[in-house]
This record gives structure tokens, C-alpha cells and sequence, in this order.
């Protein structure tokens, strides 16, 4: 006997006995369970106690007929699989069935081949359904906030912003320093918005050449350029249906900001080499860590573009401002870490964990889970120890009290710089950021590598 068959119910419902017999006993026969019912109002009696996988219905039945039975079904049950048995006198009404959601009919008197098809696809199909549920209800479950951690006001008010905007459709502009988790507060609002069901597409401006964001974000067509060996969706297209993320929107140049402008406002993308005009839906949420408003000053960002992606702006907290969730930050990410390693680390010594209190973290979260990550890597025993940690942020107890947070970044991104040898993604990996932002700082603080300022 067929296990999976086994687990699928089919109730059938038909005046006639001999058909109720007949194909009660055939799928029996085939591991089905069966159950059978002489009339509708049998067959909702049924139904106040027991549910079943697959109605098999006759259309013309005393009392109720089957297209009465198949709306009261599936007021009960949305998604039940519904079969119409009918003669070839009434086909029509079989296919009214179907517009008002039957899954298929059949035609008496049965061809078993095709009524053994029939079954089979309408057996997937409630395997189909029974997995969309799961996945949904896996999604639903991961709409919650189990990767933002903290309990400081700072971030508890960022997620009462993300709550109060998730279920709209409004465009969303994240700012924050490197490191602070805005992909994460993106992930959060789609995860919680009407749209998430449909994928969340993150692309990282900052990533790409000005040569290859058009093809990245609009397509291309075969044959549009050197290498276009195949027609090929972009981002917006991707999209579509669901929520576009676009980090470090700061970094893209005047001509992107015109292309992304036209496109919000058109709701419509033309793939590169491309005439034909492809509508797109999607929520648009951007982040970035730079000055939007000084850049628009300056003519570097446009201001009209400004004003259409920052229709409500969440500012994420950096971690010197939240240092009360460093230690939740710690215990998830040496969890995690521990686990992933299946190493015995369980905690971390006083010691240690006041040193990552007094630490500025000029990397935010990420770079406090590069530091968890090493110290846990390294640890010998169940608690981390403060020989565990990065040597830089050792060095925090010998900083000299009295300066400001800048003069203590500075020194800082100088002594690692120094360590690295001026090796700047080596010295940008020690400090959680990325090389763009280090390259940034150097030019804030007038850093050299001779060591002068």
C-alpha cells in the first residue's frame, strides 16, 4: 500500500449507489481513504465533524445539487479540492463548476486512465497546498523581530517605526553609520508588510560601477552589448510584486538618480537594448550612511529624488548610543557562533564583557559580531576571556580620559591602520567597516602613513 496515498481523504458524494460502491472500492483498493455520501446534506453532516483532501461531487443530485454543495464547501474550506462528476448532457454546468473554483471534472461513465491522472494531479495539488501553507506560516513566524536585538529605548523606538510603517506601501529611507544593521530594519519591514510573501531584492549601490548598475537594476535584451549572450531580468523586475532594497543609495551617480526618479514615477522599466515597456510593482525601501540633505547642497544627489525616497526616514541608533544592549548582543552572537564552531563557549567573564562596555565601536554591531566570532574561535575554555578579544580593543584601557569621541576614533583607526601596515582592507576587516567608510575617515581626520595628521 502506498504510504502517501494513505494520508490523502476522498470523500465522495452521489446518489447512486453503485457509483459510491464502485469508486469507494477502487480507491480503497489504490490506499485511499475513502468515505462516501448519498446526498449534500449527508455530506455537510460529514463535514461538521471530519474534513477531507478531495471531494469527488455529481453535479445532479436530489435536494442539493452539486454546485449548491461545492459553494457551501468551500465557504467551510477555501482551499478544498473539488471534483465534479457529470454526464455529457451537462458539461456545461460542469464548467460553471469550475469557474466558481471546482479543480476539474469528470465525465461518466469513468475512463480509469483518466480518472487515475485526474486523482494523481489533484493529489500534488494538495500537496502543493498543504506546503504553501507551511511556507506561509514559516513566514509569518519570521515576521516578528528575532534578529534585531536590544532592549535600549533607542531601538525599541525603531522598532514602534518599523511596525508603524511595515504595512503600508510607503517608501522607507534607513540612515545610519556602517555596521548598524540597516539591511536587517529592511528585512523587518518587508517581513511584516502585506508584500511578504514575494522576495525582498537587495542590491548594494555601493558595490557596483556606474558600467554595471543599469544592466544590474533594468536588465538587458540579448545582443544589447558585448557579452549579451542572453535576455536577462533586472532588480525592478525581480522585484516585482515584493520590496526592492537599495543600500547605500548615496553611492549612485546623477544619471542612476534621473533612471530610478523615472521609474518610481512610471511604475514601468525598458530593459537595456530594449523597446517594449515592462510595468513593475514594487516597494522601494533605501539606506544609507551618508549626508543625503548636504549632498543635495551640493548638488551631488537630486533634490527631487531626495524628497521621493525619504517620505518616512528611520535613523538607526549607533551602538556607543545603545550600549545597554551590548550584553544581549554578546549572548546572541556567542550562541550563534558557539554553535556554528560546536564549540563549549557558554559566556563571557566580567572582565571581558566591561571591556566590550567601554569599547566606541566605530564598526556597530558588525563589528562587535567579527569580535565575538574571533574571541570564541580562539576561546580554550566556556568563558570568554578579555586575551580572547581583539588586541585593539585591549587597548581601550590604556586610552587617556578627557578626549572627545573623534580624537578617540582617530587614535584608534591611526593604531590599527599602523598594525596593518596601511593595508586598508585588512585594517577595514579589524574595524567591522567597510573600505569606503575607512577610506572616508582617513579623510575626515587627515590621517598619513607617516604617522603625522
Amino acid at each position: 500500500m502506498n504510504q502517501k496515498k494513505n494520508a490523502v481523504r476522498i470523500l465522495i458524494v452521489d446518489d447512486e449507489a453503485i457509483v459510491r460502491e464502485s469508486l469507494g472500492n477502487w480507491f480503497r483498493e489504490e490506499g485511499y481513504e475513502v468515505a462516501v455520501a448519498a446526498s449534500g446534506k449527508e455530506a455537510l453532516e460529514k463535514l461538521a465533524t471530519e474534513s477531507w483532501d478531495i471531494y469527488l461531487i455529481d453535479i445532479k443530485m436530489p435536494g442539493m445539487d452539486g454546485l449548491e454543495l461545492q459553494r457551501k464547501i468551500t465557504e467551510i474550506n477555501p482551499q478544498a479540492t473539488i471534483i465534479i462528476m457529470t454526464a455529457y448532457a451537462s458539461v456545461d454546468t460542469a464548467v460553471s463548476a469550475m469557474k466558481q473554483g471546482a479543480y476539474d471534472y469528470i465525465v461518466k461513465p469513468f475512463d480509469p486512465d483518466e480518472l487515475e491522472h485526474l486523482i494523481r494531479n489533484a493529489v500534488e495539488r494538495k500537496n502543493l497546498l498543504s506546503e504553501n501553507i507551511r511556507l506561509r506560516q514559516k513566514i509569518d513566524e519570521m515576521a516578528r523581530f528575532h534578529e534585531i536585538i536590544g532592549q535600549s529605548p533607542a531601538i525599541r523606538r525603531v522598532l514602534e517605526q518599523v511596525s508603524l510603517v511595515a504595512p503600508s506601501d510607503t517608501t522607507v529611507l534607513i540612515r545610519g553609520e556602517s555596521g548598524t544593521g540597516k539591511e536587517l530594519i529592511a528585512r523587518a519591514i518587508h517581513a511584516n508588510s502585506p508584500r511578504r510573501y514575494m522576495p525582498i531584492i537587495i542590491v548594494n549601490c555601493g558595490a557596483l560601477s556606474e558600467g554595471v548598475i543599469e544592466s544590474e537594476l533594468f536588465g538587458h535584451e540579448k545582443g544589447a552589448f558585448t557579452g549579451a549572450l542572453y535576455r536577462r531580468k533586472g532588480k525592478f523586475e525581480l522585484a516585482d510584486g515584493g520590496t526592492l532594497f537599495l543600500d547605500e543609495i548615496g553611492d549612485i551617480s546623477l544619471k542612476t538618480q534621473v533612471d530610478l526618479l523615472r521609474v518610481l514615477e512610471e511604475k514601468k522599466i525598458f530593459r537595456v537594448g530594449g523597446n517594449t515597456p515592462i510595468p513593475v510593482d514594487f516597494r522601494l525601501i533605501a539606506a544609507t550612511n551618508k549626508d543625503l540633505e548636504a549632498m543635495v547642497a551640493d548638488r551631488t544627489f537630486r533634490e527631487d529624488l531626495y524628497y521621493r525616497i525619504n517620505v518616512f526616514s528611520i535613523a538607526i541608533p549607533p551602538l556607543r548610543e545603545r550600549r545597554e544592549d551590548i550584553p544581549l548582543l554578546v549572548e546572541h552572537f556567542i550562541e550563534r557562533f558557539a554553535r556554528s564552531m560546536n564549540k563549549p563557549v557558554s559566556g563571557i567573564s566580567r572582565d571581558a564583557l566591561n571591556l566590550l562596555m567601554s569599547y566606541d565601536w566605530p564598526g556597530n554591531v558588525r563589528e562587535l559580531q567579527n569580535a565575538i566570532e574571533r574571541a570564541v574561535l580562539v576561546c580554550r575554555g566556556r568563558e570568554i576571556q578579555p586575551s580572547d578579544l581583539p588586541l585593539h580593543i585591549n587597548d581601550t584601557r590604556e586610552l587617556p580620559l578627557g578626549k572627545s569621541l573623534a580624537d578617540v576614533e582617530r587614535q584608534h583607526i591611526q593604531r590599527i591602520l599602523r598594525e596593518t601596515e596601511w593595508n586598508i582592507s585588512q585594517a577595514a576587516r579589524v574595524l567591522g567597516i567597510d573600505r569606503v567608510t575607512l577610506y572616508n575617515k582617513i579623510r575626515k581626520y587627515g590621517l598619513a602613513r607617516d604617522g603625522t595628521t
